[in-house]
């Protein structure tokens, strides 16, 4: 897959999705570029503003198999992975594994927190390495494979924070916000007679997903780019404000996401400008603050504005080919829309 069709791929499923996720663009942009990153999504925001419906419309965008978990506290690991259940047909006994939701394209894990940690642990398997096991027997899961989950930061009551290492597995945060009043005027006309999300029509296919997830790793990160990376990274360990620095999986995360924002503005090749847009959603949930840090009323946007100050973008990234591409007009345009996905993220 070229980078035109890459692009054009990338326009259409956002377009689509924007039919029924009205005025979130820069979310919509952000979410579906961790999809073909290969990662999964954690939609953080107080309940109402959109986040399951903008899960599930990325999911039947992509005309993919689906399956939805409302998690509970009475809920099992066995609830999601599946379980080996007795089996009497044909006159003998025998167990027989029963498929849970997880195997699945998209898994749409709905208040996530309020499983417990048990219930949580089962998903990690499954969000790390793409397989299930059970009773011995490690079962893949679909290609591709997607965890889209949400939860609601406001409400605590009954509900069971996600530990370090889960987040860790999640590539972005993502949170929606209000509508604006043009936005909500949107949303009631279009959910009069029913959810909006319930008639779109796919645009593309799981295959045509994956090829893009293939192209995307084809897209060159210059040196200069990746030590940029590397140099904030490890400037979140050696901030006094930090308790907990980002992992070498933030490093990767980083690069993969970065290597799809290029792509999708038609490019062959990551600028320092695609890493600073991406801080946010893919650092956010990896970086813990220091008890004296959140007493003075420090967060840690705060802490990632400080160092991307302090860590120097490389200077002269941009090849011949990519300026004149540049030159051609998609460089303004392209910058805005990364520009607007710096507010988002």
């Amino acid at each position: 897959m070229d980078g035109t069709k890459f692009q054009k791929l990338f326009e259409k499923t956002v377009d689509n999705v924007n039919t029924v996720v009205h005025g979130k663009d820069d979310v919509v942009r952000l979410a579906l570029t961790a999809i073909i990153a290969n990662g999964h999504v954690l939609f953080e925001d107080v309940p109402g503003v959109g986040k399951s419906v903008l899960a599930r419309a990325l999911a039947q965008t992509m005309h993919a198999q689906t399956s939805r978990v409302q998690c509970t506290p009475d809920m099992l690991p066995g609830d999601i992975t599946g379980s080996s259940v007795i089996d009497s047909s044909g006159g003998s006994m025998k167990f027989v594994f029963k498929e849970g939701p997880v195997f699945t394209n998209v898994l749409l894990v709905d208040e996530i927190n309020r499983a417990t940690p048990k219930t949580q642990s089962a998903l990690l398997e499954a969000m790390a390495e793409r397989n299930v096991s059970v009773d011995g027997v490690s079962r893949p899961l679909p290609k591709p494979f997607l965890v889209l989950a949400t939860q609601n930061p406001v409400e605590q009551a009954g509900t069971f924070p996600l530990p370090e290492a889960q987040l860790d597995r999640f590539l972005f945060r993502l949170r929606m916000g209000y509508a604006s009043a043009e936005g909500e005027r949107l949303i009631m006309r279009g959910n009069t007679k029913g959810l909006e999300v319930d008639g779109l029509e796919p645009v593309t296919t799981t295959a045509e997903v994956l090829a893009m997830q293939e192209a995307a790793t084809e897209v060159e990160l210059p040196t200069a780019v990746e030590t940029y990376i590397i140099d904030i990274v490890q400037a979140t360990r050696d901030d006094a404000a930090l308790t907990l620095g980002a992992s070498a999986r933030a490093s990767i995360s980083l690069a993969k996401a970065a290597r799809v924002m290029a792509a999708a503005d038609g490019r062959m090749q990551v600028y320092p400008e695609d890493v600073k847009v991406l801080l946010r959603p893919v650092l956010g949930h990896r970086l813990m603050l220091t008890p004296d840090a959140t007493l003075r009323g420090e967060s840690v946007d705060d802490v990632l504005d400080r160092i991307v100050n302090r860590v120097k973008a490389p200077l002269g990234v941009v090849g011949a080919a990519t300026a004149a591409s540049s030159a051609e007009g998609n460089g303004s345009t392209n910058g805005r829309r990364r520009r607007r996905a710096v507010a988002a993220g």
